[in-house]
């Protein structure tokens, strides 16, 4: 089992709590504070690079800046196949263990010699609440 400060922890327990929703820096450190963990900004970055690394949270770079996700996978070695959805309406983030994609991944190797960071792969679209309520007002 990798080392973990309580501060590390105290940043993956917060995470643990909302597994369907990504979190700013700036979220898990006033968050954090809120709880009783007084965390600075600069050391919620830092544990973040680390935990990414070990495959326990996933980075989500968008528009808006960076979001972190807590991965609820088993801990390994952090490559196993997440598919993360975000949803354009919403802007939810959903967070899948999908192996169907591994075709696409391969033929986007063998054929135009570019391998996939799945990781760090992020589709957009609309979930499905989002998609149901397009659906009843373009009915209207």
């Amino acid at each position: 089992m990798p080392y973990s400060t309580k501060q590390q922890q105290a940043i993956l327990n917060c995470l643990q709590a909302r597994p369907d929703e990504p979190m700013s820096a700036a979220d898990l450190t006033a968050d954090l504070r809120r709880s009783g963990h007084p965390v600075g900004l600069a050391t919620v970055y830092r544990q973040m690079e680390k935990l990414e690394a070990t495959g326990r949270v996933h980075k989500v770079n968008t528009e808006e800046g960076a979001y972190f996700q807590y991965c609820s996978h088993p801990e390994g070695d952090g490559k196993q196949d997440c598919l993360l959805l975000k949803c354009e309406c919403c802007g939810r983030i959903l967070h899948l263990d999908c192996t169907q994609l591994q075709p696409l991944y391969e033929h986007l190797l063998r054929e135009h010699h570019f391998t996939v960071d799945h990781r760090r792969t992020l589709f957009s679209g609309l979930c499905e609440e989002c998609a149901k309520k397009e659906r009843e007002h373009g009915d209207k």
